[in-house]
């Protein structure tokens, strides 16, 4: 299951030294629901070896104005705690896959 990633919980979740993904998301987005279960299974597949989040800007203004998140679904890839990679839109679960297995 995706994390929770929050404007509080974002530093100490790079902190733990693992590769992270965060998919910036709201509730009202239909693209952002149509990613969500592909956000959800690949959490799953690489649980254990990236950290695979969700963060709601409904509910967070921090984190996605620290990173200039204007369109949502954007999804931001990290290794060593360093933005690396993005992805803004809808896209396939094997595109999100290979990213994700980019940061190993």
């Amino acid at each position: 299951m995706a994390l929770t990633i929050t404007d509080s919980n974002f530093k100490e979740t790079l902190a733990e030294g693992k590769p992270v993904v965060v998919d910036f998301w709201a509730q009202w987005c239909g693209p952002c629901r149509a990613i969500a279960p592909i956000v959800e299974e690949l959490a799953e597949e690489f649980d254990g070896k990236v950290l695979i989040g969700k963060c709601d800007v409904d509910e967070n203004q921090d984190l996605p104005g620290q990173f200039g998140i204007r369109n949502i679904p954007t999804l931001l890839f990290f290794k060593d705690g360093v933005l690396v990679d993005k992805h803004i839109g809808g896209t396939t679960k094997d595109v999100l896959k290979a990213k994700v297995a980019s940061l190993l």
